[in-house]
């Protein structure tokens, strides 16, 4: 199926004993979503109203369990699946993450690990805290400050590009902090201000560089490096009744604060309009199936007590992907094939046509699901696929020819044989008969339509089987002088010469359309890979820019606050940014030319080695000339 609408959350990843493991059934229902996913998780402390939001998500008042005891309810990451109320053929993934902090979990690590799989699953974040942003509330977020220990960009970064935090902003979700039983009002300096500008001054360094300025600032200088977008909405308590309010999932609306209501209104307005398709690097887009298997790896990862790679689990990923689309385009080519190709063709051109057609389709769909195809090994992969599915539709069409062609001779020779059996040509004048009556057959012969590629071959492997016939008949023929049978064999040598000769240039036609049709396949697959890496250069090249205005951004408000040797210690990734920006930029991009170099000459030996099915054509179509 394409989407998902559950009625109720599954576990997504179950977090018991301190280890993390996937639900089945949680996966089970990410492999039936085809479609782009939205994911949205939301992590917090214990006890904060997190799953209420959520629910309001879904559009229901009940589902991920809410709770109304100290004991925190959600355990691990619960995962529900519902139709994007606004983004057509989406699918909205809601993660409830348990609440961070919770007293009865064993290990802390834990809380760091969830709040981890939520940044690297989600493409929105929400931190869900109480009260107001302030040093305590920063001070709670202290999970941020540990992602650069527990997330990597790069399996093994390069020494000149050190820390890959920097590429974080490159794939991190957007930031949403939302601020529960808010009760100050908006305003700064006696002025009003807006949600997002609370958030933003709340988030503005402490002066200083002792020991508890920098312990402060760090949350915050994480939350302003690693998330480029943010957005914050705080809720005014929705119900004074504390009773009322531990069993808000049954409370009418009537009854909850006509402001919180509107300030839940726009907290889920702004997710459906502006939360984001995930996306992976160079533009991919996470489908259901994909996130599935950024789960899996994820939290393989952790429990083999690595670091979660986003570049290791994409190649994952990659491995996956690239492996059905070289089946779908394959499995295209031949049902493609097996639907235009009426056997036999009339031309080995034809076939060849068809099949140029067939594998330009194939690639077109390989191209279009698969993705970071590192060396092009699962294009070359496919090409060496069709390539012997190619020389199995030729060894077909050769059968065909042959079984078509020997069938319509045998029918047309059954008089010739008959009358060589009752001894009619066995008199004077005999040769003249039997020459007239063969070549009546071989008249009739060329009139039959569509007799394959074997037409000629057929026709003189009948033809010299009467070589012999032909000479006993012509010795016996007492009408002719000594004289004129030895002209008569002459004649017949040298129109089985010429035959000969045409069947030699036709064989060698054949060679030149096959160098032909390599030749084509070669540059279909180049043009299209080009187009390919081209637009994998314009998705680097959008990215290293959303990386650098976020850089400058940081750095315009270190300047601003008056912290400038923190402003100027960006300048080397700022630097170290637009050399790779240019390197990217330029015109004749150099990995793309190498790309398509290398390639190309792999492609040519994948192309130009010997046919697997050679072995089997050879037998095949010489079975079925050898004499019955």
């Amino acid at each position: 199926m394409s989407g998902s609408n559950m009625r109720a959350p599954v576990c997504l990843v179950e977090n018991i004993s301190e280890r993390l493991s996937v639900n089945q059934e949680a996966l089970q229902i990410l492999d039936q979503i085809s479609q782009p996913v939205v994911v949205v998780a939301i992590v917090g402390l214990y006890r904060t109203g997190k799953s209420y939001l959520m629910n309001c998500l879904a559009g229901q008042n009940h589902g991920f369990p809410l709770g109304s005891t100290v004991q925190s309810e959600t355990k691990g990451i619960w995962m529900w699946c519902v139709p994007h109320p606004s983004k057509p053929n989406h699918t909205l993934v809601l993660l409830d993450t348990e609440g961070l902090g919770d007293v009865e979990k064993g290990d802390p690590k834990n809380d760091s690990w969830i709040f981890a799989l939520a940044v690297l699953l989600s493409s929105v974040f929400v931190y869900n805290s109480m009260g107001t942003i302030n040093h305590q509330a920063l001070e709670q977020l202290h999970y941020v400050t540990e992602l650069t220990e527990l997330i990597r960009a790069k399996s093994s970064p390069t020494p000149d590009e050190g820390d890959d935090s920097m590429e974080f902003v490159s794939f991190f979700p957007d930031f949403v902090w939302t601020v529960r039983d808010f009760t100050l009002e908006l305003k700064l300096k006696g002025r009003p201000i807006t949600e997002d500008e609370y958030l933003e001054n709340a988030l503005k360094l402490v002066p200083g560089m002792g020991y508890k300025a920098q312990k402060a600032n760090l949350p915050i200088e994480c939350i302003r490096h690693f998330f480029p977008k943010r957005k914050c909405f705080v809720f005014y308590r929705p119900i004074n009744d504390n009773k009322l309010l531990a069993n808000i999932e049954n409370v009418p609306e009537n009854q909850l604060d006509p402001k919180f209501q509107e300030q839940t209104m726009n907290f889920s307005s702004h997710i459906f309009t502006h939360a984001r398709t995930k996306m992976l690097r160079k533009g991919a887009k996470v489908t259901g199936k994909r996130l599935k298997t950024l789960v899996v790896t994820y939290v393989d990862a952790i429990n083999s007590g690595a670091v979660p790679c986003l570049e290791n689990a994409v190649t994952t990923l990659a491995q996956i992907e690239n492996s059905a689309a070289v089946q779908k385009a394959a499995d295209h080519y031949s049902e493609q094939m097996a639907q235009r190709v009426r056997f036999p063709t009339d031309s080995l051109q034809e076939l060849l046509d068809l099949h140029a057609a067939c594998e330009k389709e194939a690639i077109e769909i390989f191209m279009e699901n698969s993705f970071k195809d590192e060396g092009q090994e699962f294009q070359k992969k496919l090409a060496e696929i069709i390539k012997d599915k190619k020389d199995g539709f030729i060894l077909q069409n050769e059968e065909e020819s042959v079984k078509y062609c020997q069938a319509t001779l045998d029918q047309l020779s059954v008089a010739l044989v008959e009358s060589i059996s009752a001894g009619t040509f066995s008199v004077p004048g005999g040769h003249k008969l039997y020459l007239e009556t063969k070549e009546r057959i071989e008249g009739d012969y060329y009139k039959v339509p569509r007799k394959g590629v074997k037409a000629d071959k057929v026709l003189q492997k009948f033809l010299q089987s009467q070589v012999a016939i032909e000479q006993s008949i012509l010795q016996a023929d007492k009408g002719l002088t000594d004289a004129q049978k030895v002209i008569a064999e002459e004649q017949a040598r040298k129109e089985a010469a010429e035959k000969e000769q045409e069947l030699m240039k036709q064989k060698l036609q054949e060679q030149q359309q096959q160098m032909e049709a390599q030749s084509k396949s070669l540059k279909e697959n180049i043009a299209q890979l080009k187009e390919k890496l081209e637009q994998d250069r314009e998705n680097i090249i959008r990215e290293q820019n959303t990386m650098m205005e976020h850089k400058l951004k940081v750095q315009e408000h270190l300047l601003n606050e008056g912290f400038k040797e923190k402003a100027e210690e960006l300048n080397a990734e700022i630097y170290r940014l637009k050399n790779m920006i240019d390197t990217t930029q330029e015109k004749d991009t150099p990995w793309i030319a190498e790309a398509l170099e290398k390639f190309g000459s792999e492609l040519t030996l994948v192309l130009s080695a010997p046919a697997k099915l050679a072995g089997n054509i050879v037998k095949g179509i010489g079975a079925l000339l050898k004499n019955d």
